[in-house]
């Protein structure tokens, strides 16, 4: 046991480089983990309560690597940081209410090809904003093109088109062949 403390620095008044090393990979493997317990979102394009939860789990976990302090105290409140995650966002899906509190609503940004000017200044979204949303999402930065536009709660804006008009194309795969009609919206 002498020799684990010893090799952690756990009571030391400083660490070196070998001990910070080997808390480094302990703490990995630790982390992995816990967030194993959390769901795969905690990590991925995420709310900003998922992200306020990222950025206080990586700050708790370089505590266990750059201090002596308790290692498995640090590593438990990770643990329960990452739990509470898990609690709060189970609570946000079966109490309806609960969930826009902590995660926030989408807001209306463009409806039939018409800006919200309200919902644009509210969440701070500039026309070049939304132009660089519509060609992400595949479309020219047409607005008389669009139905709905939303900030979502993520911070991306999602584009639901309008339905565009039938085009037929007519294709003659070669001479004295049937011409095949092709109907594209």
């Amino acid at each position: 046991m002498s020799l684990l403390r010893s090799l952690l620095g756990i009571g030391a008044d400083e660490l070196t480089s070998g001990q910070m090393a080997l808390r480094a990979v302990l703490t990995f493997i630790v982390s992995v983990a816990i967030v194993r317990f959390g769901h795969k979102r905690l990590f991925g394009k995420s709310t900003a309560f998922d992200l306020v939860v990222a950025v206080m789990f990586g700050s708790i976990m370089s505590r266990a690597i750059t201090n002596s302090l308790d290692l498995v105290g640090v590593w438990l409140a990770g643990l329960v940081l990452v739990l509470m995650h898990r609690l709060i966002a189970t609570i946000s899906y079966h109490v309806k209410s609960f969930g826009p509190l902590v995660k926030g609503n989408p807001v209306l940004l463009v409806e039939d090809g018409q800006v919200r000017s309200a919902g644009m200044r509210k969440s701070h979204v500039s026309l070049a904003d939304l132009d660089e949303a519509l060609r992400g999402s595949g479309s020219e930065p047409d607005l008389s093109r669009v139905r709905l536009a939303y900030l979502e709660r993520d911070g991306s804006i999602s584009v639901i088109p309008r339905p565009g008009e039938e085009r037929v194309v007519d294709v003659t795969v070669a001479d004295n062949v049937q011409v095949v009609r092709i109907a594209m919206r």
